[in-house]
């Protein structure tokens, strides 16, 4: 198991739908939620994901198909 921290970039027609709650269900991953702004126009979360490191990039993949922009965070 594996730890990697993203910012999840959430456009208007996506903020009422269950993406971190999927992401985490469909690639059995634990998601937790550090920071978030959502606003009526958009939406971010600085996100944790755990697990194994192919299913994190699984899930990553899908959100991205799913028109969410994914930044990726190296921390020191």
């Amino acid at each position: 198991m594996v730890k990697k921290m993203v910012i999840l970039n959430f456009p208007r027609e996506l903020l009422k739908e269950p993406i971190i709650h999927n992401l985490g269900q469909q690639f059995c991953l634990v998601t937790n939620i550090h920071l978030a702004e959502i606003t009526e126009d958009m939406g971010w979360l600085k996100v944790e994901l755990e697990g194994e490191p192919e299913k994190i990039d699984e899930g990553l993949t899908w959100v991205i198909s799913h028109g969410i922009r994914v930044e990726p965070i190296t921390e020191d």
